[in-house]
């Protein structure tokens, strides 16, 4: 099963594809990253422009090859998500595929968790008991983070919003993964917890999905207001008189 996985929660533009067995959900599309190919392009906010292009070229041009598409559908900002979100649901219902989205924190839950119980880079593990819970954060501008709570692969809280200095994490946690400069910002009891940050991959993407199960419609985790607002009403001059109609 070839599966297109799509990203664009962060300033990451994530693409790739990733062959999995669907009998073993999860597991296979992390523990082979050799059936993965990654056309993420790093730290670029150009997510428009770049995201067919991208596509078009690791497809090749060939999109009869996909089975599913998988697209992250946040936290992250307004213009970002709609964008990979969009285009995640237009190929797969032009190739009349299913498409499966997931919160873009659980794909870097999967990554995480890995990591965090001393896995080899490169192979799955759903996560260690020993290691308590772990946060993901990501930079939610404004001077706040998106932030959910994990143990293991399975998230028990979030996402949320908020600044850095008011959030209180569990007692359980014991590793945060977040920007440095945010990081930074946490109250003093979490940064010896501080992990540096991860976003998510093709293959974590694809591991965190269940494709036995039947895909639901795609649900963009904005968690605030866009930065655009209906302008106030202007006071009317008192030279104009009041006209019923």
């Amino acid at each position: 099963m070839r599966v297109l996985c799509i990203d664009t929660s962060t300033t990451d533009l994530v693409t790739g594809l990733v062959d999995i067995d669907p009998s073993q959900p999860g597991n296979a599309a992390y523990a082979q990253p050799s059936a993965a190919q990654d056309a993420t392009v790093k730290d670029t906010r150009a997510h428009n422009e770049l995201l067919m292009p991208t596509i078009d070229q690791l497809l090749g041009g060939d999109y009869s090859q996909l089975d599913a598409v998988v697209a992250g559908c946040g936290p992250g900002p307004f213009t970002g998500l709609r964008v990979g979100m969009a285009t995640a649901s237009a190929l797969a219902q032009a190739r009349g595929i299913p498409v499966y989205g997931l919160c873009s924190h659980d794909a870097i839950a999967v990554a995480a968790a890995a990591q965090d119980s001393g896995a080899a880079e490169g192979t799955h593990t759903s996560g260690s008991a020993e290691t308590g819970e772990l946060v993901v954060a990501t930079d939610a501008r404004r001077k706040e983070i998106y932030y959910s709570v994990y143990r293991g692969t399975e998230r028990v809280s979030g996402p949320d919003v908020a600044r850095p200095e008011d959030v209180d994490f569990p007692d359980a946690v014991t590793a945060v993964y977040i920007p440095a400069a945010l990081g930074e910002r946490l109250p003093e009891k979490w940064h010896a917890a501080v992990r540096p940050a991860l976003n998510p991959c093709p293959a974590a993407l694809a591991a965190a999905v269940d494709f036995n199960a039947q895909p639901e419609s795609l649900v963009p985790l904005y968690l605030r207001r866009p930065d655009a607002k209906e302008p106030a009403p202007k006071p009317r001059s008192a030279a104009i008189p009041e006209v019923e109609l």
